[in-house]
């Protein structure tokens, strides 16, 4: 059986060859920060990968789709992309907070310090607090509304007019701090000055 054919083989044979190479390349000395921090990146990249999808090409293929009135439209992207994607999107957000906040604990920073910026953990904790508010955007705003958007939950027309528009404000402000919250998380151990 090939593992490659299913996702869940393919995460399964992921984990599994890091950790073999984690046995062979680091004589198994994997601490509990190293393995929460692996797994915050993990997560991260889930999150924020779908993030960019969303904002750099479904959103503006379903635009498209919508404008082409020769084209198939919007509705397989809706019907049968978006949940899924949706549904790692969220689900990679809170994983990557938890993680986040888990890692802030294993490597001493504390999740206190940061949260309130105390010298020695300003950049990691900006970072932490633009993450935050990315997370807050996702279940508070992002979800709900596309939930509307996609028939999941009645709505009217102009209902799901006004869903549209601020999913995509929350969608656009998560990429944007993306940007700086990737460099603040970072930054914290490549040195920045803050």
């Amino acid at each position: 059986m090939n593992p490659l054919k299913s996702i869940t083989g393919t995460l399964v044979l992921g984990f599994i060859t890091a950790i073999v190479v984690m046995v062979l390349v680091g004589s198994g000395n994997l601490n509990i920060w190293s393995l929460v921090v692996w797994l915050h990146v993990f997560a991260g990249v889930i999150w924020i990968g779908l993030l960019y999808y969303f904002n750099f090409i479904q959103a503006p293929a379903v635009a498209e789709g919508a404008a082409d009135s020769d084209g198939p439209g919007p509705a397989a992207i809706n019907k049968y992309v978006a949940p899924r994607a949706l549904l790692w999107f969220r689900w990679g957000a809170l994983a990557t907070w938890l993680t986040g906040a888990s890692a802030l604990e294993s490597m001493g920073v504390g999740i206190m310090n940061a949260f309130t910026l105390q010298p020695g953990a300003v950049i990691i904790g900006i970072g932490a607090w633009m993450g935050t508010i990315m997370l807050f955007n996702v279940w508070v705003l992002i979800w709900p509304n596309q939930k509307k958007i996609l028939g999941m939950v009645e709505a009217s027309d102009d209902e799901k007019t006004k869903a549209k528009f601020v999913a995509l404000m929350a969608s656009r402000t998560n990429t944007f701090l993306s940007i700086p919250m990737l460099m603040c998380m970072v930054g914290q151990g490549h040195g920045l000055p803050f």
